[in-house]
């Protein structure tokens, strides 16, 4: 069984004293990928050194961008870097921009902040064709208001990126679907009565799910409350499995088939 953790922050100072131990535990757990996702500029430059220097059995792959909570911090200096570090993408292990996006919930930039901050760097990964890990929570609207007028102007592609750790609705999932996204899961989908995230299940193909840890955070159930760490993922994958009727080897080869489709490997 190979695993494909596709949202983990092992840049994390949480992971400095005992990195190499937490990758040989996701090994012994079935995971082959894991994907340092990035939330500053400072992350994705973590990102882009650690994925080129640990790659073993566990393959690392990065992604690079600003999360909606420092948009404020974003400037024109930012923009080249990123753009500079998508253009020597391979090298650097690079498979995605993000996590970009819009957060509504804790405000830590100004919302017009946010929405310009992920709209330039939307386009800039339209313009270089590179699939976007999204951050969306509490701004479904304006979400959608941006997506729709990219869609229109052509902008998007036909799979555009992945709506990590999705919490929206059912309906909002399927108008995602549409446009080619997929929906990441993660440790939430083990919490006792979470029943929206098995509707949003249910009303998804298969071919649309990705299943991520967003470790250190996010922690599934029974280590609900600790650090998490991508061999936890396969808590993640067993409980989507059993809901789906489907053995956690098939959920396995599924959602690293989705991944390797997105993320071009």
């Amino acid at each position: 069984m190979e695993i494909f953790d596709t949202h983990a922050h092992l840049c994390d100072e949480r992971y400095n004293e005992d990195i190499d131990e937490v990758i040989a535990r996701a090994q012994d757990a079935g995971v082959r990928r894991i994907l340092l996702a990035s939330a500053e500029m400072s992350d994705s430059e973590a990102a882009i050194r650690m994925a080129k220097s640990r790659n073993g059995q566990v393959e690392l792959f990065c992604s690079v961008g600003v999360h909606p909570h420092s948009a404020s911090d974003y400037n024109d200096r930012s923009h080249e870097l990123l753009a500079s570090w998508i253009s020597d993408r391979v090298k650097k292990r690079i498979v995605a921009m993000g996590e970009i996006g819009l957060d509504y919930h804790y405000d830590f930039s100004p919302r017009d902040v946010q929405r310009a901050v992920f709209i330039r760097q939307l386009e800039l990964a339209c313009r270089e064709d590179i699939p976007v890990i999204i951050h969306e929570r509490e701004a479904s609207s304006d979400m959608l208001s941006i997506l729709n007028d990219f869609s229109k102007r052509g902008l998007l592609s036909k799979m555009p990126g992945v709506f990590h750790c999705y919490s929206g609705s059912a309906q909002t999932a399927q108008i995602l679907v549409r446009m080619g996204f997929m929906l990441g899961f993660d440790g939430p989908v083990t919490f006792r009565n979470n029943k929206k995230v098995w509707e949003v299940l249910s009303s998804v193909p298969t071919d649309r799910i990705l299943i991520e840890t967003d470790c250190p955070y996010l922690t599934p159930e029974p280590f609900r409350g600790k650090r998490n760490e991508p061999a936890y993922i396969t808590f993640v994958l067993s409980a989507i499995a059993d809901y789906l009727g489907k053995t956690g080897e098939e959920m396995a080869r599924i959602t690293t088939e989705n991944a390797c489709r997105l993320f071009r490997l």
